[in-house]
């Protein structure tokens, strides 16, 4: 029997996905990465000052990215045939930045799930700029 080597081939543009939604998600990705940095940093000034409305505000911005992530990262998925994990990380970022909204009150439980905000973020942070979120599945 004969084996045959192939070599890897280079990514073709029809193997990747759209490189328009792509970049429109990395800038979602980074939009919510700075508008979680901003509340985290208004927050302080929330516990010390009793002055919490620029967190809230900064919150809000983070539930509307949220949104607009989910909605890109669909995008990405379906039509683009990219990698469906990203979609299902803006879902819980969104959620889990309503649990964030709630809990407000409860610092016990507040900080944690800001700490999950900011794991979230990262990993798909790290993902949404590597060469594998340009690959189609």
């Amino acid at each position: 029997m004969s084996e045959t080597l192939t070599s890897p081939r280079a990514p073709r543009t029809g193997d990747q996905v759209p490189s328009g939604l792509l970049y429109a998600l990395r800038v979602a990705v980074v939009a919510q990465a700075a508008a979680l940095l901003v509340a985290a940093s208004l927050a302080g000034q929330a516990v010390a000052a009793g002055d919490a409305e620029s967190h809230v505000m900064a919150g809000m911005v983070v539930h509307l990215v949220a949104l607009v992530q989910i909605v890109l990262a669909v995008l990405v998925w379906r039509p683009g045939r990219g990698a469906g994990w990203p979609a299902l990380a803006g879902v819980a970022l969104f959620v889990v930045g309503l649990a964030q909204h709630v809990t407000w009150l409860w610092l016990g439980t507040h900080v944690p799930t800001g700490v999950i905000l900011f794991g979230l973020i990262v990993a798909v942070l790290i993902w949404a700029w590597s060469p594998s979120a340009a690959r189609r599945r």
